[in-house]
């Protein structure tokens, strides 16, 4: 999340200019970890925080509050040339866990398949690991191949395949660009197959899809609540749909009344 809590702090720094907002990266795990440290005012996480997180962070004190902020698409992104262009998502957990090894099980050419994926501290790692290769099943005990190159951001990714005509990964929607090509997903190799974008994660027609998330301890106040409500407004989420991500349309109603607003 770190491209949409940096440009939603710079815009909202032209709101309130007295104000002093500051956004680090390092993955969804470091921010849950920096609010479970009481060392954050918002964490922001491309994942739900986890049971055991919710435990350490009460044992300190802190009781996490959860925001959806925006949606999201993962992207199944390969080379330009790759003639692969659907994939179901049993070929891709299979992929990732290392049970196909070569394009041409899938259709493709007689070419290895190279293995990206972001780096376990990512919530995109965590999501894909859990929802994909693991298809939602809390007893599955599947993990990604030993051979998947971790990189450290979504960016890198899709520098690495734009390179490398044997690669695959996944992305956020808001990280792709023409210098790679999306596969279209499928739950049934009879179809249909889906492209990623905000209408079919609307109509809840792609299949790997997720809510992006903003969390406080405990109900935000003061100018985090005044942030939030201005997150989950027009100008915030328009920032969202920008950046090539999904707006949600919460009732701002679910948030505590804006004091500063009356």
């Amino acid at each position: 999340m770190v491209n949409l809590a940096l440009a939603w702090a710079e815009a909202y720094q032209g709101v309130r200019p007295e104000l002093n907002l500051s956004v680090t990266g390092g993955g969804s795990g470091t921010g849950i970890a920096a609010l479970i440290n009481g060392t954050v005012d918002i964490a922001n996480a491309s994942r739900r925080i986890k049971p055991e997180e919710v435990a350490q962070a009460e044992a300190n004190g802190v009781f996490p509050v959860e925001f959806a902020v925006a949606r999201d698409a993962i992207a199944i992104v390969v080379h330009t040339e790759n003639p692969v262009g659907r994939l179901t998502l049993d070929q891709i957990a299979d992929i990732y866990a290392g049970r196909i090894d070569n394009w041409s099980e899938v259709g493709g050419e007689d070419r290895p398949i190279v293995r990206l994926s972001r780096e376990t501290n990512s919530g995109t790692h965590v999501y894909f690991l859990e929802e994909v290769l693991r298809h939602g099943d809390s007893d599955d005990k599947t993990r990604f191949s030993p051979d998947t190159l971790l990189l450290p951001s979504s960016e890198g990714i899709t520098r690495e395949i734009s390179y490398n005509r044997n690669a695959i990964g996944y992305d956020g929607l808001g990280y792709v660009t023409g210098e790679v090509r999306v596969v279209a997903v499928g739950d049934d190799p009879a179809g249909p197959f889906t492209l990623p974008s905000a209408e079919t994660v609307n109509r809840h027609e792609y299949l790997i899809a997720r809510d992006l998330y903003m969390y406080t301890a405990g109900e935000p106040t003061g100018e985090s609540l005044d942030y939030l409500h201005w997150i989950l407004g027009p100008e915030g989420q328009a920032i969202v749909t920008q950046l090539g991500f999904v707006p949600v349309t919460p009732a701002l109603t679910s948030l505590p009344p804006d004091e500063a607003q009356g």
